[in-house]
C-alpha cells in the first residue's frame, strides 16, 4: 500500500509499504480520508516525545472496515467508521492513564491507503458527513468538546472567549459552544477569521496583536469560560478578561509558557485554571451523539490527495488554514 511516512527530520514522502494485518481484537480500515493536527507537524519537526523512525503519522481518519482479526465477526466488514485516535486512556475520568498514546506515534496513523486499530476504537460514520467531513472530526472534536463540557462545565448563557480561531479545535470549541447555547467571542490575528466565525455564529473578536484588545475586551463583557492552546506571554491576559468566578482551560502552549503568572489575580477573581488533553471513551461517546443530534458539519479548510501530503504539511505549517486540513486516500 501507499503511506506517507517521515524517515528522519523534516523528511516526509510517500511510500510503498506493507500492507498490515489485523491482529485479535483489531480490524484493518481502508481509509477514505485522513486529518492533519499541529501533532503531525512537530512530530515531522523532531519536536515530539518518542520520536521513531519510519514512522507513519495521522491520528484522524474514516474509512470503512476491510478485514478483522481473530475474535472478531466478519460482519463488521463494510462497516463506515471513523477512528477514535486517543487509544488506552485508563479507568480514571479525570485524566488519562499511564498507557495512554495518540494513533500516529508509536502505532502507524492514518495517512496511508490502510491502518490497522483495535475494533472498540471505532464509531460508526455519522451518515450527514461526507468522509473528508468524517476524517476531520475525531481528535480535534474530542479535544473541543472535552475542553467545553468535562473540564470547562460550560452552560447556557455562559459568555465564552476561545482563542487562536482557526484551527480545528478552536473551531469546534466555536460550533459546540454556538450549539449549547453560549455566548461565544474570538481571538486571532486575522480579521477575515474573525469574520468567518461571527458567521459561524460567534458574536465578535478580538485581535489579540492590539495592544489594548484585552482591555477593549474586559470593557465590553468578562467571560465565564476561556478555551486557550497558546500560553506565552498573551496568557496573563486571559486572566484579566476573566470573570469573578471564571474558568480557563487550556490544551497547549504553542507559544510556550506564560512569562509569569498574576497569582494575585488569579486567587482574588476566584478563577479555576484547568489542563485538559484528548479525552475518555465517555467524552468521544458523548461527542459523538452530539454531532448526531446537532447535525453538526465539521469545518474543512483545504484537501489534499495523498501524493500531495507535502503541500498539506506546508500549510499547517504556514498557518495558513481555516478549518481543519483533509488528505484523501
Amino acid at each position: 500500500m501507499r503511506a506517507a511516512q517521515i524517515t528522519a527530520i523534516n523528511e516526509l514522502s510517500v511510500n510503498d509499504v506493507r500492507l498490515p494485518e489485523p491482529g485479535e481484537g483489531e480490524v484493518r480500515v481502508k481509509l477514505k480520508a485522513a486529518a492533519l493536527n499541529h501533532r503531525d507537524v512537530w512530530i515531522k519537526l523532531g519536536q515530539y516525545a518518542g520520536l521513531k523512525y519510519p514512522c507513519i503519522p495521522g491520528s484522524d481518519g474514516a474509512g470503512v472496515v476491510d478485514a478483522v482479526g481473530p475474535g472478531l465477526p466478519m460482519e463488521l466488514v463494510g462497516n463506515e467508521v471513523i477512528i477514535n485516535a486517543a487509544f488506552n486512556w485508563g479507568p480514571d475520568e479525570s485524566a488519562q492513564g499511564k498507557g495512554f498514546s495518540i494513533l500516529g506515534l508509536p502505532r502507524d496513523g492514518t495517512l496511508a491507503e490502510a491502518v490497522v486499530v483495535p475494533a472498540i476504537q471505532l464509531a460508526p460514520k455519522p451518515a450527514h458527513l461526507d468522509w473528508a467531513e468524517a476524517a476531520a472530526l475525531p481528535l480535534a472534536g474530542l479535544t473541543a468538546y472535552r475542553a467545553l463540557f468535562s473540564r470547562g462545565q460550560l452552560k447556557a448563557g455562559d459568555r465564552v472567549l476561545i482563542s487562536g480561531i482557526g484551527g480545528g479545535v478552536a473551531l469546534y470549541a466555536l460550533q459546540f459552544a454556538v450549539g449549547a447555547g453560549a455566548q461565544v467571542w474570538v481571538t486571532s490575528s486575522s480579521g477575515e477569521k474573525i469574520n468567518r466565525a461571527i458567521a459561524l455564529g460567534a458574536k465578535g473578536g478580538y485581535d489579540y496583536t492590539q495592544p489594548e484588545w484585552a482591555k477593549q475586551a474586559a470593557s465590553d463583557g468578562a467571560f465565564d469560560l476561556i478555551i486557550d492552546s497558546a500560553g506565552g506571554k498573551g496568557f496573563p491576559d486571559l486572566v484579566d478578561v476573566a470573570a469573578p468566578g471564571g474558568r480557563i482551560v487550556f490544551f497547549g502552549a504553542t507559544r510556550g509558557d506564560p512569562p509569569a503568572l498574576p497569582m494575585r489575580k488569579v486567587f482574588w477573581k476566584q478563577l479555576s485554571l484547568l489542563g485538559t488533553t484528548m479525552g475518555s471513551p465517555s467524552d468521544w461517546n458523548v461527542m459523538i451523539a452530539e454531532v448526531n443530534r446537532t447535525q453538526l458539519k465539521p469545518i474543512v479548510s483545504d484537501t489534499f490527495a495523498l501524493a500531495e501530503v507535502g503541500a498539506a504539511f506546508d500549510l499547517m505549517e504556514r498557518g495558513g488554514q481555516m478549518g481543519k486540513i483533509v488528505v484523501t486516500i
